[in-house]
């Protein structure tokens, strides 16, 4: 497809005599050209994406694991350093915090070298205005990923000229946010609200207008989360029937998702083929499985209500079967694996990653409308909170009268927790938990027991390389 075509290679400032030009590369001085330059530009943004930085490791231990929701998983001694995240005792010097700072940064350099170049390059006008929207749709959604997760950030809006313009101090969040906030408002005014199948996977408006109000609700901005949701479901947008099959491969970029990252398995090409997304938190100790980490936790196991085919549909139990028919043996090291990242062992193929096929949910319909009941009962209005919650809650009963009925308190307080609720047991293991419980105020109430401590724990340490590299000039997060 389209967005797994090309790729620019990230290249290190380092020279010796030992290098040799790449073949087949382009050389840069001939690059930022034409439309095709252009198009492999943007390419390169999605491709990025799906990196180690961005999807394995550094994002699950950043974003998952110090939850509720999540434990280190495999076995006691394999990267041990995740228990430093999951018990609130990592220091600056740790390597993942580096490495999803710097994930993230190369996803903005990426962006900004589109938005730099593109428009000096004499290419069809409506074309080359989608390309700086998708940029900078991913550019904010990298500062919010960086915001969320460090809090104050330098704020790097183009390619640096020199040293002078590279070391530059951390932003107030307030003002990340706010350029965040002006990049989104920008991408939905230009983007379009569908692609045709070569397309596929590229930010829409729809992504824009969701991803616009999720950074406003993190910022409490509840009329302005309603405006956006509002606006997304008017889009058409729909609730995949079966919640289960809504994370298979073969119902990628369905009704319900509003922006994936593409991921896919190329025989012969590499580059595509590198996502180690599903490969990390596959099912340790069988043949065709994965490394086993960022599993369900039994606090998760027991947060659901009886019968919630969301239970199922979230966790690989040990000794159960799946529905695509893997038994996941006894004899696995952890009671629980995360199902909404799992790959049937039949799709595995020998010498690429497990599940490198396996696109990331990033924003679903489901989502949009639990931020829109959240928004509607935080601004008074408990109809729309209730029609919106219960939508979500109907899909996972599917038909079943039996179980999850639907909420009909209006009570602004009791609502509120029912919303919590919601959220936790429809966005679990999808790195949306812990993040959640800090914007709420409960992370000492949630988190507490495992070590975390407000004013301190709210944001992770800034890498302490970045802080040497500045000279002094990036500070430290208090506590760390």
């Amino acid at each position: 497809m389209g967005l797994l075509s090309a790729i620019l290679t990230i290249s290190s400032c380092k020279k010796s005599f030992l290098d040799v030009p790449p073949q087949g590369q382009q050389a840069a001085t001939q690059f930022w050209k034409t439309e095709a330059d252009a198009t492999k530009a943007v390419n390169a943004i999605y491709g990025h994406l799906r990196t180690w930085e961005n999807v394995a490791f550094p994002a699950l231990v950043i974003e998952s694991v110090a939850s509720d929701e999540a434990d280190k998983g495999s076995t006691p001694s394999d990267a041990s350093f995740w228990n430093l995240y999951d018990t609130f005792t990592v220091t600056s010097t740790e390597g993942s915090l580096q490495s999803f700072w710097t994930g993230q940064y190369q996803n903005i350099n990426l962006c900004n070298q589109v938005l730099d170049n593109i428009p000096g390059i004499t290419m069809d006008a409506d074309l080359k205005k989608r390309y700086l929207a998708e940029a900078k749709f991913v550019r904010a959604y990298s500062y919010f990923r960086l915001v969320r997760a460090y809090g104050d950030v330098p704020l790097r809006l183009k390619i640096p000229a020199n040293s002078t313009e590279y070391n530059i101090p951390r932003s107030p969040k307030a003002t990340v946010y706010a350029q965040i906030e002006q990049d989104l408002t920008d991408a939905a005014a230009v983007l379009p609200t569908s692609y045709a199948a070569s397309d596929l996977g590229r930010a829409t408006q729809g992504a824009a207008l969701g991803m616009h109000a999720k950074v406003a609700m993190y910022q409490k901005k509840w009329a302005d989360v309603l405006t956006y949701t509002n606006q997304v479901i008017a889009l058409g947008y729909g609730l995949f029937p079966n919640f289960e099959q809504e994370f298979r491969i073969a119902n990628e970029n369905s009704t319900e998702s509003i922006f994936e990252i593409q991921s896919e398995l190329v025989p012969g090409n590499p580059v595509a083929s590198t996502s180690q997304y599903s490969q990390v938190q596959g099912v340790a100790g069988v043949p065709a499985g994965g490394w086993g980490f960022n599993v369900p936790s039994e606090v998760l196991a027991t947060a659901f209500e009886t019968g919630d085919p969301r239970r199922d549909g979230t966790i690989l139990f040990r000794g159960e079967t799946t529905p695509e028919g893997d038994l996941i043996p006894t004899t696995v090291v952890n009671p629980y694996y995360n199902q909404k990242s799992y790959v049937p062992f039949s799709l595995y193929v020998s010498g690429f990653n497990q599940g490198a096929q396996q696109n990331i949910r990033v924003l679903r319909f489901s989502d949009i409308l639990l931020m829109n009941a959240e928004a509607a009962n935080e601004t008074g209005n408990a109809t729309l909170a209730l029609v919106s919650l219960n939508k979500v809650r109907a899909r996972a009963r599917n038909g079943n009268a039996g179980i999850l009925p639907d909420v009909t308190t209006t009570d602004q307080t009791a609502l509120r927790t029912a919303i919590y609720k919601e959220r936790q047991v429809e966005m679990a293991m999808e790195s949306d938990r812990y993040f959640d419980v800090v914007r709420q105020g409960r992370g000492a109430e949630v988190f507490g027991v495992k070590g975390w401590k407000a004013n301190k724990n709210e944001v992770w340490p800034v890498p302490q390389t970045e802080i040497d590299l500045s000279g002094g000039l990036l500070t430290q997060n208090p506590g760390y």
